[in-house]
C-alpha cells in the first residue's frame, strides 16, 4: 500500500465542518418559482448522492403535501422516449448540473409538459438553463470527490422549496436550523467504537425508515466510495425478510434513527432481531449530540453530518485518500 499524501482527506474534513452553515444558508434562501398550483405529482431526477437526498425529500414532501413524489430514472429521457408529465413538477438535483443524462432529462421533462425546477450548486449549468426556476444548494466549491456538504445543502434547498409550497412547514424548517447549530463541532459518543467496528467489518448494513432510509442509502454509498467497504442500505420494513439471514455471518448494522415516533416500532424490531441473530448493532440519533427540534428530513441530514466523519477517518485508517477515490471523478458522465 502506498503512503498517503500529507494532506489526504483535508478537503473532505473541511467540507464536513462547513455542513451546518451550508444547511442554514440553503434553507434560508429566497425562493422564486413559477405557478405550481394544481400539481398532481412531483418527480425527482438525480444520480448517486443527489438521488439519496431526493429520496429523503420525497418522504418529507409526501407527508406535507399529500402528493406522490418519486424518483424517475434519467435513462427514461437520455435513452428512452420519455413519459407524459402534464400536471407535474420535476426537481432535478445535481451538484454540478453538468451530467449529460440529467441535462437531457431536464430538457425532456420540459418537453413532456412538466414544470422543471433545478436544485444545483454550480451556477450557470446546463441543467439550470433547461429549468423554469432554480434553487441553490449553497455549498460553494466542493473539492473532495465524495459529496458531503452539497448533499446536506440539497436537502435544505428542498426543504426551502417545501416551505414555499406549504407556508406552515416553513416555520418547522426554520426551527430545524436552530437545532442544527448543535452539530457544529459535535462528535457521536459512539464514534470511536463504531470506527473500530468498521475497520473490522467485511459487510455492513445501514438501516433507516422514512427519511432515514435515504440517509442510509447515502451513508452506505460513502462507505463504498471512501473505504471500499461493502455496505448495503435497507429500510427497516424490508430488511427483516431475506437480508436478515446474513446476520448469521459477521455483520455490522448501523441504524439511523430520525427519532420520529412513527418509525420507532420498526427500528426497535430491526435492532432486536439483528442483535438476537448475532449482529453487531449501533443505533445513532441526532439527540446523541443534543440536536433536537428537527423535521424528519433535517434529522436525516443531521445524521449524515454526524456519520460522514466515520467514512473519512475509516478511509484514512485503511490507507485510502477519501478526497480522491481511485476510480471516481467529481462529475460522472452517464448517457
Amino acid at each position: 500500500m502506498s503512503a498517503l499524501a500529507p494532506h489526504a482527506g483535508q478537503h473532505m474534513a473541511t467540507e464536513i465542518a462547513q455542513i451546518p452553515a451550508v444547511f442554514v444558508a440553503a434553507l434560508g434562501q429566497k425562493v422564486e418559482l413559477p405557478d405550481l398550483e394544481g400539481l398532481r405529482a412531483i418527480y425527482t431526477l438525480a444520480r448517486g448522492s443527489s438521488d439519496a437526498a431526493a429520496n429523503i425529500l420525497s418522504y418529507e414532501f409526501m407527508r406535507e403535501t399529500g402528493l406522490p413524489m418519486t424518483s424517475l430514472p434519467p435513462s427514461i429521457f437520455s435513452v428512452g422516449r420519455g413519459v407524459a408529465l402534464d400536471g407535474s413538477a420535476v426537481l432535478v438535483v445535481s451538484q454540478s448540473g453538468a451530467s449529460q443524462d440529467l441535462v437531457a432529462s431536464a430538457r425532456g421533462a420540459a418537453q413532456a409538459g412538466a414544470r422543471v425546477l433545478a436544485l444545483v450548486n454550480a451556477e450557470g449549468s446546463a441543467v439550470e438553463a433547461a429549468a423554469d426556476a432554480t434553487l441553490r444548494i449553497c455549498a460553494g466549491p466542493e473539492l473532495a470527490v465524495p459529496a458531503t456538504k452539497s448533499v446536506v445543502g440539497s436537502i435544505a434547498g428542498g426543504m426551502a422549496l417545501l416551505g414555499h409550497l406549504r407556508p406552515d412547514y416553513a416555520a418547522q424548517a426554520q426551527a430545524s436550523a436552530i437545532g442544527f447549530a448543535a452539530l457544529q463541532g459535535a462528535s457521536l459518543p459512539q464514534a470511536a467504537a463504531l470506527q473500530a467496528a468498521l475497520l473490522r467489518a467485511r459487510h455492513v448494513y445501514v438501516i433507516g425508515r422514512d427519511t432515514g432510509f435515504g440517509a442510509a442509502q447515502e451513508l452506505a454509498l460513502k462507505l463504498k466510495e471512501c473505504c471500499a467497504l461493502h455496505a448495503e442500505a435497507y429500510s427497516s420494513s424490508e430488511v427483516l425478510h431475506g437480508p436478515l439471514q446474513l446476520a448469521t455471518n459477521p455483520l455490522l448494522i448501523i441504524i439511523l434513527d430520525t427519532e420520529q415516533d412513527a418509525v420507532q416500532d420498526s427500528l426497535n424490531t430491526a435492532q432486536t432481531r439483528f442483535s438476537a441473530a448475532g449482529g453487531t448493532v449501533f443505533r445513532l440519533r441526532p439527540s446523541d449530540v443534543g440536536a433536537r427540534g428537527l423535521t424528519p428530513a433535517a434529522a436525516a441530514a443531521a445524521l449524515l453530518c454526524l456519520t460522514y466523519p466515520l467514512a473519512l477517518h475509516c478511509a484514512l485508517a485503511l490507507g485510502l485518500n477519501p478526497d480522491q477515490p481511485a476510480t471516481l471523478s467529481k462529475v460522472t458522465q452517464t448517457k
